[in-house]
């Protein structure tokens, strides 16, 4: 790991993200691992001559963003089944999948994708790790991978032991699967820049016993919960044959909404949910990219904001996405509101930005920490610089939102250290864990069935 740094870092401008205007000719001051100044840079510099500084005062200062939503799960396998609707993507690929990942496919998958997301502006990542691998554990190679390379996060074990006629392979037992989230949560507890939630595939994926003895569990903890809810309708048709009830009033019975739940997608959702959701103050991880990819429809942000709800964005995982290249889901949040509505003022670049920072760490409940650049909060700081994308600055969040790109990212600090400087990854071997990345997807695809370009077409 890096050692934490102090460092003015400058731009042309700083987007504090935390309620002020631009700061136009800004800096921002880390030391010990927190923002201790934020301001124009002819104070900083005024107060501190002597601290070293980082930027020509050209780029752009922001916080470092939050994705509120990947499968780190799928780190070995992009690139399959973007012809298919989400049930048939779970069936062919993720069930398979699952079913042979390892601790170690975990460990080395994160620190692969680390790499796209420190490049993409990313410094905290919620996940969910979804597999059905007995006697592995292998979602504590999440945590592994991420206290490796530096990088914050909130983990999760996506457990599922109800898929049905999918797989021939007897599913985990709910002793197994609680046994792995209670290590996964001390995991967590022992990190530095580790979170845990309880993590829930889908609740049609779980048996009730499953259901009811996790729910159980987070009331016990005070566990928060990261979920799909209301993602496709044919989710809303099984919920209600199988319960009764749609799928976010059976969270409410289950008790999944009287602790912090994060929701991904949101979809397929009645003003009644939208209502129950608030009411328990719920947040939500929108996915704009996977949503298009897999055909799932089109969040309702407007409503879900006008209800109070806060919302993130996310990536979702590298193989419903398949990338986790933030800047591109990011402005795919605006582009589709805009295009859905028929209305280009129906999201402003600041709106986008603003869910991908402190929206999206509001969302996982840590905008205390993180989310903005604000004295006191901890020192994870992006720097783009100017590069062709960015070479005129005209108006700084238009620029982020629809200009920039990984590209204009040189320098990310993540509680004070660099992990990346100048362009360059300051703690892992970019080229080293490609080739490892490769070497465990072609082990994980063969063991799934999923090799050659039409197996899984």
């Amino acid at each position: 790991m890096p050692p934490r740094e102090t460092v003015v870092v400058r731009g042309a401008w700083v987007l504090t993200m935390g309620g002020g205007p631009p700061i136009e000719d800004g800096a921002v001051r880390i030391e010990h691992g927190a923002v201790t100044e934020v301001g124009p840079y002819h104070r900083l510099r005024a107060s501190d001559p002597s601290t070293p500084v980082v930027g020509d005062g050209y780029g752009i200062v922001m916080p470092g963003m939050v994705n509120v939503h990947t499968h780190l799960s799928e780190a070995l396998v992009p690139g399959m089944g973007s012809e298919k609707t989400l049930y048939e993507w779970g069936e062919d690929i993720v069930t398979p999948v699952s079913q042979n990942l390892t601790a170690e496919m975990a460990r080395e998958g994160t620190r692969l994708k680390a790499i796209e997301m420190i490049r993409s502006g990313i410094t905290c990542v919620n996940d969910m790790f979804v597999h059905s691998n007995p006697g592995t554990r292998a979602s504590l190679g999440v945590a592994e991978g991420l206290n490796e390379v530096g990088l914050r996060g909130t983990v999760s074990f996506g457990a599922e032991d109800a898929l049905g006629g999918t797989t021939d392979n007897p599913p985990m037992s709910v002793d197994e699967v609680l046994e792995e989230q209670h290590a996964l949560a001390q995991m967590a507890g022992e990190s530095e820049l580790l979170d845990f939630r309880y993590g829930i595939g889908t609740l049609l994926g779980q048996s009730d016993e499953l259901l009811e003895a996790g729910a159980a569990e987070c009331r016990r903890h005070g566990w928060g919960v990261h979920t799909h809810l209301a993602e496709v309708r044919e989710e809303v048709v099984h919920a209600s044959l199988r319960w009764g009830r749609r799928p976010v009033p059976q969270a409410e019975a289950l008790g999944f909404l009287d602790v912090p739940m994060l929701a991904a997608h949101l979809i397929w959702i009645t003003q009644e949910d939208i209502d129950l959701l608030s009411s328990h103050g719920a947040s939500v991880a929108h996915n704009p990219v996977a949503n298009m990819i897999l055909g799932s429809g089109v969040c309702p942000l407007a409503r879900l904001v006008s209800a109070g709800l806060a919302v993130g964005i996310g990536t979702d995982g590298p193989a419903s996405n398949d990338s986790q290249n933030m800047f591109e889901a990011v402005k795919m949040a605006a582009l589709l509101q805009k295009v859905h509505h028929l209305d280009p003022a129906v999201m402003s670049a600041q709106d986008a930005l603003e869910m991908a920072t402190i929206g999206g760490a509001r969302a996982l409940g840590i905008d205390s920490r993180v989310g903005s650049l604000e004295p006191g909060k901890c020192g994870d700081v992006v720097l783009l610089d100017p590069t062709v994308e960015l070479a005129a600055i005209h108006d700084p969040f238009q620029q982020v939102v629809y200009c920039a790109g990984p590209r204009s990212v040189s320098n990310v600090w993540v509680d004070g250290r660099r992990l990346l400087a100048d362009g360059r990854l300051t703690n892992i071997d970019e080229a080293a864990q490609i080739a490892r990345g490769r070497s465990l997807a072609r082990t994980v695809a063969g063991r799934a069935g999923l090799t050659g370009v039409h197996s899984f077409l």
